[in-house]
């Protein structure tokens, strides 16, 4: 039987029409989390999370996971690729994930990244949350 550790969200736009920021071919930052996984050894790290964008019909963007605060390859845990399926309007893209790698550690922190072509915009709501548990 699982135990839970902890459960943390991240909400940098609860509603449509923010940030209202262009996509860029770096990624940007949408959410950040810290989960208290007190040293357990594979904890089952648990995402959910949902972007909104608008764009015209093609226009790709990318959401990924990375271990920690900062955009490093080496630590990402997840990349999803997503399509613009509608001429400009607002689309929400949500997404699952596990890291069942995770060190153990008193803390893990994720960070969740956005990128994509420039004439995608991100409209909102913008979530990132997760739950950690022991197996």
């Amino acid at each position: 039987m699982g135990v839970f550790l902890d459960m943390r969200t991240s909400e940098n736009s609860g509603y449509v029409g923010a940030p209202g920021l262009p996509l860029s071919e770096s990624p940007e930052p949408f959410g950040v989390i810290g989960l208290q996984t007190q040293g357990v050894i594979n904890p089952i790290i648990t995402f959910n999370g949902t972007v909104g964008v608008t764009g015209e019909l093609g226009d790709t963007f990318v959401v990924e996971i990375v271990r920690g605060f900062v955009y490093d390859p080496f630590f990402i845990i997840y990349r999803a690729e997503g399509t613009i399926g509608q001429n400009g309007g607002a689309e929400f893209h949500s997404f699952t994930a596990q890291d069942l790698a995770a060190p153990p550690a008193l803390e893990n922190v994720y960070t969740s990244f956005i990128s994509g072509v420039s004439t995608a915009v991100r409209t909102g709501p913008e979530m990132f949350y997760g739950i950690a548990a022991t197996n």
